[in-house]
């Protein structure tokens, strides 16, 4: 691992990963070394020094609060035994006693006006036309400010992904 020492401040990232944004907000700003893009976000701006899950949340703007505790709660529900961390500035979750790309479950954050749930895109195929209206690139789902979180398509991803990573076909 390196880092990059740019504007925002001392930024890890790793050789070859490519992160999932394709734009770029006010806040932000691509940082490009070699093939590596990594896009700081308002969550890794704002948040990026939360030692944990709830001083991350605490750490929110307040009107972003109840939808974060929300989506929190919809993966602990749906996934338990899944590792609660904190991993590129937001909250990550992993399946126990794994490390690597195979060991990733999902991550969820803020950026601009919006609430947004990453996954790995083959844990959205089966979910195509539900997760379409939130779709903002092949694993990011976006939920604005002023609508409700879909509490109940959030905990199908991850149960799917926790039984795609279960059988070996994820």
């Amino acid at each position: 691992m390196r880092e990059y020492l740019g504007l925002i401040g001392s930024i890890p990232f790793l050789d070859g990963v490519r992160a999932p944004h394709r734009s770029v907000s006010k806040v932000g700003r691509v940082l490009r070394r070699g093939q590596c893009n990594l896009m700081v976000t308002s969550t890794a701006r704002l948040m990026g020094r939360s030692k944990d899950v709830d001083s991350f949340i605490e750490a929110a703007p307040k009107e972003f609060q109840p939808k974060l505790r929300e989506i929190r709660a919809a993966i602990r529900k749906a996934a338990p035994t899944a590792v609660e961390s904190i991993s590129y500035g937001m909250p990550f979750y992993s399946f126990p006693g794994e490390s690597g790309f195979g060991a990733r479950l999902c991550y969820f954050g803020l950026r601009k006006q919006n609430v947004v749930f990453y996954t790995r895109p083959v844990f959205l195929e089966e979910y195509a036309s539900e997760v379409e209206p939130y779709l903002s690139t092949k694993s990011a789902l976006h939920f604005l400010r002023d609508r409700p979180i879909p509490v109940r398509l959030i905990q199908k991803l991850v149960r799917n992904g926790v039984k795609k990573h279960t059988t070996g076909s994820g």
